[in-house]
C-alpha cells in the first residue's frame, strides 16, 4: 500500500509541477496581451481583446483545478496507463499527461462495469488533499486480467473498498461535493447524450440529479465549446440556499460560463424573494397572465374621451379624437413592441398637429414643417397629451399598476374571478415575489427598449468618446509620445465592455440567448416561469431535473408531457424534441428512511416512482413523542451534538414553526453553531423549512411536527416526503400530534416516549 502511495504521490507531484509551468506560461501570456502595443487597427484592437480574454478564461480553469487535479486511473489492456483529472494536461512535446474527464478517452472511466468492462482492468481513484493522495480506492472490472498478470498487476495490488461508497459515507460539508470521480454509468450515458432537444432527469431523491445536470453542464461547455463559449449555461436552482450549496461545482470543473439564478433573479435587476402565498403564485402563474400583461400594456395606449385644446407658444390649436385614433391605429400596425412604436405614434400625432398648427398660423406647411415640429416638442401641452396617450413605460411600472390598482387590474383581467384579483392586490412599495418575474419579462417583451433613449444614449456615448479623443491626442502631443494612437491609447486605459466574461454579460442582459439552460427543481416551476425560459433558449437545447414526487406548489403538473409540450411543440408529426431519463439507484438516503418517504407518500394518495436505495443504512428512523415537541427537538440536537463524528445536521420544520423552533435552539446551543433559513448554510445545525431543505443533504435530520408540515403542504405528503428524504445517516422524528397515516404503514421505525 505505502508502495502504491508513493508512486501515485510520484504522478500526482508531476501533474502539480505541470500545472505551475503551465499557469506561468498563461500568466505571462495574459501579462503580454493586455500591455502589447498593437498596430491601432479596430482588427487588431479586437484580436488582442480575444486574446486576453482566452488567456484570462485559461488561467481561471487552470487556478479552479487546483483543488482535485488528478481524480482517477484506467489500467487498460493493451495501453499505457490513462490518468483522469479536471482539465488535460500535455507535455512540452504535446504527449498527454492528464486526461480531462469530459473528453471521449475518459468515458471508460465512468461506463465501465464489471459486466463490460471493455479494455478497462481496474479503475483507480485517487483521494487527495491539497496535493497529497491521502488515499486510494480501487475498482476490479476484470478478474481474468488480474488472475493472468495483465498489465503487471496482481491482486495484492488492488486497494481500498470501494470510492463510492466510501464517498457517502463523508460527512457533509455545506456546499456539494464534486463527485466527478464516483458519476455512475446510468448517470454518465445522460451526461453525454447529445446536446439537441430538452432532456428531463428524473429520479427520486439522492439518485444524483443535480450531480448530472451540473456535470451535464460541463461536458457540453466542453464538448461544444465554439458554440457555447460564446453563449453561456444558463442554470436556474430552486433557491439562494441550493445556490449556495452548489456555486462551487461548475468553477472546480473548470468552467466559468455558466449564469446562476433562481426564479427570482433571472431578470436583469430583479432580485425577488419566495414570499408570497402559494395561491398567490399559482394565480401568476398561469398562462392567461400572458393575456392580461399584453391586455394591460394596451391599455396603455389611450384615447382622450374628447378633444383637447393644445397651447403652442400663443397659438391654439385643437388634438381631435380622431387623431388620436389615427396615430395609434399606425404605430399597431407595425406590430412591434410598445416603447419601439411609441416612436411611429409620436411622429405622426405632431404630423397631424403641425398641419393643423400650419393653418392656425396661416403659414405654408411645405417650407415650415420642421420649424412647427419643434415648436410643437417645445409645447407643454403637446408633451403632456402626447405622453398620456402613449406613455413609454417600463415593465416595473406596468406589473406594479396592475397589483395596487384594482382598476387596472379588473380592464385587464376580466377572466379572474373577484377573488382572484383581490388576491393579488398589494400596496405599492411591496417588494417583488416570484410569481412577478415572467410576468416582468413578459411586459418586458411586450415594451422593448425605448428608441428615443437609446439614440441619446448612443450620441453621448459618442460625444464622449470624441472628447475622450480629443483629450488623448492632447497628451500625447504634449508628451511627444510616438507609435500609438488617441484610439489605441483610450482602449488600454478604458474598461471596455469586452472584457467582462460571458456570465457577467449574459447576467445583466434579459435579451441574451443561452445556448444551453439547466433547470433545477424543474417540477416547482409555473407555465410562465417556462414561458420565460423559452426565450432565453428558443434553441430548446436544455436539460430539466426533477422529481413530481416531490413537488410542492399547488400549480405543479402531473406529468412532464403537460409542461413541457406547449414550449417544445413538435414541428412535424415524426419529431420528438424532448424525452425523460430516469435514474432508479438512491446511493444517499439509508433504505429505512426511504421506506418511511414512501409510505407517507402512499397514504396521502400518490404512487411513487420506483427507487431503489443502495445503502440500509446503520440506524432506524427514531421517533419521539413529546407534550413540547419544540423542548424536545432542543434535547435532540443536543444529545446529537455530543457526538464528536456528527457532521450537519439539520432541523426541518412546518414554514410557520421554523422562527420559534430556532428561537429555542438559540437559547440552548452557541449561536455561533446554528443558521437559520438561507443564512450560513455551512453551520453545524441549520433550522430549515421543508420547502428549504429541498435539493440539499445533511448527516442527521430532525425532522418536527409532521403533521404541521402536512397541514401547511399545498400538495398533501409531499413536502413530508422531501423533508423524510434530506439524511443520509439519522433520522429522527420529534411529534405531539399524532402522525400521519403513512408512519403507521411503515415498520422501520423505533418508536420511544
Amino acid at each position: 500500500m505505502n508502495d502504491d502511495l508513493a508512486s501515485e504521490q510520484e504522478r500526482l507531484d508531476a501533474f502539480y509541477e505541470r500545472l505551475d509551468q503551465v499557469r506561468a506560461y498563461t500568466e505571462t501570456d495574459l501579462d503580454q496581451a493586455r500591455h502589447g502595443q498593437t498596430v491601432g487597427t479596430p482588427g487588431a484592437r479586437t484580436e488582442q481583446e480575444a486574446f486576453v480574454r482566452l488567456y484570462a478564461q485559461r488561467l481561471t480553469a487552470l487556478n479552479a483545478a487546483e483543488e482535485r487535479l488528478c481524480f482517477g486511473r484506467l489500467d487498460l489492456l493493451a495501453d499505457q496507463p490513462r490518468y483522469i483529472g479536471r482539465i488535460g494536461l500535455t507535455d512540452d512535446h504535446q504527449s498527454p499527461l492528464l486526461t480531462d474527464w469530459r473528453a471521449p478517452a475518459a468515458e471508460a472511466f465512468y461506463q465501465a462495469t464489471a459486466a463490460n468492462p471493455g479494455d478497462v482492468i481496474r479503475r483507480r481513484h485517487l483521494v487527495t488533499q491539497g496535493r497529497t493522495v491521502a488515499s486510494i480506492e480501487d475498482d476490479v472490472l476484470n478478474l481474468d486480467a488480474i488472475a493472468s498478470g495483465v498489465g503487471g498487476i496482481h491482486v495484492d495490488d488492488v486497494q481500498g473498498g470501494g470510492v463510492l461508497m466510501a464517498a457517502l459515507a463523508r460527512k457533509r460539508t455545506g456546499r456539494m461535493q464534486d463527485i466527478v470521480a464516483t458519476l455512475q454509468a446510468e448517470q454518465d450515458v445522460i451526461v453525454r447524450s447529445p446536446i439537441s432537444g430538452i432532456v428531463v432527469v428524473e429520479g427520486g431523491p439522492g439518485c444524483g440529479k443535480t450531480v448530472v445536470a451540473l456535470h451535464r453542464a460541463a461536458y457540453l461547455l466542453y464538448t461544444h465549446r465554439d458554440r457555447l463559449a460564446r453563449s453561456g449555461v444558463l442554470i436556474i436552482g430552486p433557491n439562494p440556499l441550493f445556490l449556495r450549496y452548489i456555486e462551487q461545482v461548475l468553477p472546480a470543473l473548470g468552467e466559468t460560463s455558466a449564469v446562476l439564478a433562481t426564479p427570482g433573479t433571472v431578470f436583469p435587476g430583479i432580485d425577488a424573494g419566495n414570499t408570497e402565498p402559494d395561491e398567490i403564485t399559482a394565480i401568476k402563474g398561469q398562462l392567461l397572465m400572458a393575456d392580461v400583461v399584453a391586455r394591460a400594456v394596451k391599455n396603455r395606449q389611450r384615447i382622450p374621451d374628447s378633444d383637447r385644446t393644445l397651447m403652442v407658444g400663443r397659438t391654439p390649436i385643437i388634438a381631435t379624437t380622431k387623431m388620436f385614433a389615427h396615430a395609434i391605429d399606425r404605430a399597431r400596425s407595425g406590430h412591434r413592441p410598445h416603447n419601439v412604436s411609441r416612436r411611429t405614434f409620436a411622429l405622426t400625432m405632431l404630423s397631424q398637429l403641425a398641419e393643423s398648427l400650419a393653418e392656425a398660423q396661416g403659414v405654408d406647411i411645405t417650407s415650415r414643417r420642421d420649424e412647427l415640429v419643434e415648436d410643437l416638442r417645445d409645447s407643454p401641452d403637446v408633451r403632456r397629451e402626447v405622453n398620456l396617450a402613449w406613455m413609454p413605460l417600463t415593465p416595473e411600472q406596468v406589473i406594479t399598476d396592475l397589483w395596487t390598482r384594482p382598476d387596472v387590474l379588473a380592464a385587464a383581467a376580466p377572466q379572474l374571478s373577484a377573488n382572484d384579483r383581490h388576491l393579488l392586490h398589494r400596496v405599492a412599495g411591496a417588494p417583488w415575489a416570484w410569481g412577478d418575474v415572467p410576468l416582468l419579462d413578459e411586459a418586458a417583451e411586450l415594451l422593448g427598449i425605448d428608441d428615443e433613449a437609446q439614440r441619446q444614449a448612443q450620441a453621448a456615448q459618442s460625444a464622449d468618446r470624441a472628447a475622450e479623443t480629443e483629450y488623448a491626442s492632447s497628451v500625447l502631443e504634449m508628451t511627444g509620445t510616438q507609435g500609438v494612437s488617441a484610439e489605441q491609447m483610450i482602449d488600454r486605459y478604458s474598461q471596455s465592455h469586452s472584457s467582462l466574461s460571458v456570465a457577467d454579460r449574459a447576467a445583466g442582459d434579459r435579451e441574451w440567448v443561452f445556448g444551453h439552460v439547466v433547470v433545477d427543481e424543474a417540477q416547482e416551476l409555473s407555465p410562465m416561469m417556462w414561458r420565460l425560459l423559452a426565450r432565453r433558449c428558443p434553441s430548446l437545447s436544455m436539460t430539466v431535473v426533477g422529481d413530481l414526487d416531490q413537488a410542492g406548489s399547488r400549480s405543479a403538473p402531473q406529468d412532464w408531457a403537460q409542461v413541457l409540450q406547449r414550449i417544445a411543440k413538435p414541428r412535424h408529426k415524426k419529431e420528438t424534441r424532448w424525452r425523460v431519463e430516469s435514474l432508479t439507484i438512491n446511493y444517499r438516503t439509508p433504505r429505512p428512511f426511504m421506506n418511511l418517504a414512501q409510505s407517507v407518500l402512499r397514504a396521502a394518495g400518490r404512487t411513487p416512482m420506483s427507487v431503489e436505495s443502495i445503502r440500509d443504512g446503520e440506524h432506524p428512523v427514531i421517533i419521539e413523542a413529546g407534550q413540547d415537541w419544540a423542548r424536545a427537538v432542543g434535547k435532540a440536537v443536543l444529545n446529537e451534538l455530543a457526538d464528536a463524528d456528527l457532521g450537519r445536521l439539520a432541523v426541518i420544520t412546518a414554514a410557520d414553526d421554523r422562527e420559534g423552533c430556532s428561537a429555542h435552539l438559540a437559547e440552548l446551543i452557541d449561536p455561533d453553531l446554528l443558521g437559520t433559513g438561507s443564512t450560513r448554510l455551512d453551520a453545524p445545525v441549520c433550522v430549515l423549512s421543508a420547502r428549504e431543505a429541498k435539493g440539499l443533504e445533511f448527516d442527521v435530520a430532525v425532522v418536527c411536527e409532521p403533521a404541521h408540515i402536512e397541514t401547511q403542504s399545498a400538495q398533501p405528503g409531499r413536502d413530508l416526503y422531501v423533508a423524510l428524504t434530506r439524511s443520509t445517516r439519522r433520522l429522527i422524528i420529534v411529534h405531539h400530534e399524532p402522525l400521519p397515516e403513512g408512519f403507521m404503514m411503515n415498520s422501520s421505525v423505533d418508536a420511544s416516549v
